[in-house]
């Protein structure tokens, strides 16, 4: 039997300066450690690696505790992945004040990946980001082997933080 153990920052209320920051401006701070990641990002073992106006990347490393019943890395993973991605390419072009969620994914398996692929780099950019609705588009591909694993689009909504 293996085991795997990690922890996180919890989820608190931000100062409310971070309020004032951009979405690009937050994600940066996030770079850079003044803002903890989600706690997802430690559960499922990825991480933001970089951040431009409409593109955000991520790394995520397999391993055999996000096998599915058939011993490959479960499809959710790879949605969660490419979700993070698509949202945070959108969230890097949202002025102060405003926040988004996902209401549409669309995603699409190629191949399988095991927890001998290796690190999946997923890359996400906006296709057209409006006052209400953004789209974007993310793939997934082996940061070793090159290949293409999933690739994804997604819509979201804009909305203001209250």
């Amino acid at each position: 039997m293996n085991s795997r153990t990690h922890s996180w920052a919890p989820p608190t209320v931000l100062p409310a300066h971070f309020a004032d920051l951009t979405g690009l401006e937050f994600l940066q701070a996030m770079l850079d450690g003044k803002i903890p990641p989600p706690p997802i990002a430690g559960t499922l073992d990825f991480t933001l690696t970089s951040v431009e106006p409409g593109i955000a990347v991520f790394e995520g490393q397999t391993g055999e505790h996000q096998y599915n019943p058939l011993g490959t890395i479960h499809g959710g993973y790879l949605a969660t992945l490419l979700d993070s991605a698509l949202g945070c390419a959108v969230m890097t072009t949202l002025p102060a004040g405003q926040a988004y969620t996902t209401i549409q994914l669309n995603v699409n398996m190629t191949r399988p990946a095991f927890a001998h692929t290796g690190p999946l780099r997923c890359e996400g950019k906006t296709l057209q980001v409006g006052r209400t609705i953004a789209t974007a588009e993310a793939k997934i591909t082996g940061s070793t082997d090159g290949k293409l694993y999933a690739h994804a689009t997604t819509t979201c909504a804009i909305f203001p933080l209250r």
